[in-house]
């Protein structure tokens, strides 16, 4: 087992409350009233005139792939060069918008943008591990706001498989994902959930982990959260066509709980100090959880 049971539930826990807060977030931003007139289910525009990106739905799983991999490559030269600050930026700037997006599906867009600031911030700059699960609570809500809309469900699948089979190979083979972990994790600027060992309990501030180095750390990466969600965001938007928007949600629900369950098996089978590519085993989650929903509701 990789971690402990306790600090395992826990991580799966976060992890599943995320994906109900991401596809809240979604849902929000969908027009039901629109959706139910026009039978095609319609999304709110992005606050703060934030565009969309203008492509296909059948062919958006290849532009977003591409843009994975050259965001990728771009990290990698921060890496190697050891630009700190430009990641910090580049992060900050990506957390604050698309918490900024996931605020305003319940706020005032104003607020949204001022609370998102302070939390990018704090979680830049001054990072305790309260603030940086909170804030990734949010961040994938924002991002499959922006980006469900634009896919359907044959990319969904399409994105699924293509990334678990780049996970294998980035941690297995070319093993540049590891690196890239240890360099966020380094520089204390990390995407994705993030829960260290403590006495007995979790630690919550940044300096107590420092004093118990070589203590040891149970991570998530952010795609492993998002990737799930915005196939469950692109399943709900179908849901939304021939159900009540709350029968649409609880659904969509069943495929964050067989997602859970597969991270559960794999934390379970896996061992300790030792990186595994996550995306495949979600992946079969995904894809069991929508079968589920097809042929039983």
């Amino acid at each position: 087992m990789k971690h402990t049971l306790k600090i395992t539930l826990l991580l799966i826990s976060l992890f599943f409350i995320t994906q109900v807060v991401g596809l809240s977030i979604t849902n929000n931003y969908i027009d039901h009233q629109i959706t139910a007139v026009s039978g095609i289910t319609t999304f709110e525009a992005l606050p703060y005139k934030l565009e969309r990106p203008q492509i296909k739905e059948s062919t958006s799983y290849l532009w977003l792939l591409s843009a994975i991999l050259v965001g990728t490559l771009l990290l990698l030269v921060l890496m190697k060069f050891k630009k700190m600050s430009l990641w910090k930026l580049w992060f900050f700037l990506a957390v604050f918008s698309t918490m900024a997006i996931a605020f305003s599906a319940f706020i005032d867009h104003t607020i949204a943008a001022i609370l998102a600031f302070i939390l990018a911030l704090i979680k830049i700059y001054k990072p305790i591990t309260l603030i940086q699960n909170l804030t990734e609570v949010f961040i994938y809500g924002g991002l499959a706001a922006i980006f469900v809309p634009i896919i359907n469900i044959f990319a969904a699948f399409m994105l699924l498989m293509l990334i678990s089979i780049y996970d294998i190979i980035a941690v297995r083979y070319t093993k540049h994902m590891v690196k890239l972990a240890k360099f966020q994790t380094k520089s204390k600027v990390f995407a994705g959930l993030l829960i260290p060992y403590g006495k007995g309990k979790i630690v919550t501030k940044e300096k107590e982990i420092s004093k118990k180095r070589g203590g040891r750390i149970a991570v998530l990466g952010g795609g492993d959260i998002g990737f799930p969600l915005i196939f469950a965001g692109v399943v709900m938007k179908d849901l939304m066509l021939n159900n009540p928007e709350l029968i649409g949600f609880l659904k969509t629900l069943i495929i964050p709980l067989f997602v859970s369950l597969a991270l559960f098996y794999l934390l379970v089978k896996a061992k300790k100090d030792k990186f595994y590519p996550a995306m495949p085993y979600l992946t079969v989650g995904c894809v069991m959880g929508y079968l589920i929903v097809l042929l039983f509701f």
